[in-house]
């Protein structure tokens, strides 16, 4: 069975489903093709709002394919970097995405997985749901920003832990980090996160881009710079048509339609 990434429309959300059952969703080039592809068609929709990214049945992403990282090693340097660059495109994509991209976790998100689930601004996961950077089982090192991520969000200790151990980490857990935004019931991540999406999809398209662009520069931006970019930012969606709905609505106690 072909690996694929598919793609179905909920509302005003645009759900790409990780469709490799044989491998447990495992990730692959076709993979990150479509996943790049995908963005830049939903980055161009005004019927698009949101993203929700999932996997196909019980688990979200195994990570990479072992059997074809094992090839990858009869095969010259290069053709493995150029993989790694096809996930690093679909990570950076997904990260400067205008729009709110959410991840709904079942079963577990490894490797890889795990690294394309931090990539997305919220993450959705079932109770039971376990998350494992598995790299160090096999003597591999992370890949698809997952070190970033976690140094990001996460002390260094506990960063080091999870990359180094490689043991197996719960939702509850992680939501008690704040990594995780949402636990669902067992076999509920898909529908709660639908739900997470659909509020955003009610919110000002602009005002939400602005929020995700402002936290991406909060990263590297010296504080004079930050201040610089939030004025500039809060003075164009005060003049943006959106900004005159919401405050009038909100002023009146209507509900906004936001164009």
């Amino acid at each position: 069975m072909t690996a694929e990434l598919k793609s179905t429309s909920h509302g005003q959300t645009m759900v790409l489903t990780i469709s490799n059952p044989e491998f447990r969703n495992a990730l692959g080039p076709e993979i990150y093709a479509a996943g790049i592809e995908a963005l830049g068609v939903a980055e161009t929709s005004p019927e698009v709002r949101s993203v929700v990214i999932a996997g196909e049945g019980a688990t979200f992403c195994a990570g990479g394919n072992l059997n074809r990282l094992l090839g990858n090693r009869q095969q010259p340097p290069d053709v493995q970097a150029q993989s790694i660059e096809g996930l690093h495109t679909w990570i950076e994509a997904i990260r400067t995405f205008p729009k709110p991209v959410i991840a709904a976790v079942e079963g577990a998100a490894a490797g890889a997985g795990f690294s394309l689930a931090l990539a997305c601004d919220l993450i959705v996961a079932a109770d039971n749901a376990v998350f494992v950077m598995a790299y160090s089982t096999v003597a591999l090192s992370p890949d698809g920003g997952g070190s970033w991520s976690l140094a990001q969000a996460l002390p260094r200790q506990l960063a080091t832990e999870i990359l180094m151990c490689g043991e197996r980490i719960g939702a509850q857990r992680l939501h008690g980090l704040g990594v995780v935004n949402r636990i669902a019931a067992p076999g509920q991540a898909l529908s709660d996160a639908l739900a997470l999406a659909a509020g955003l999809n009610a919110r000002a398209p602009n005002a939400l881009a602005s929020a995700k662009e402002l936290l991406n520069d909060a990263d590297h931006a010296p504080l004079s710079t930050h201040l610089a970019s939030e004025r500039d930012h809060f003075v164009r969606n005060l003049h943006h048509v959106n900004g005159g709905i919401g405050i009038s609505a909100f002023l009146a106690r209507q509900t906004p339609k936001y164009e």
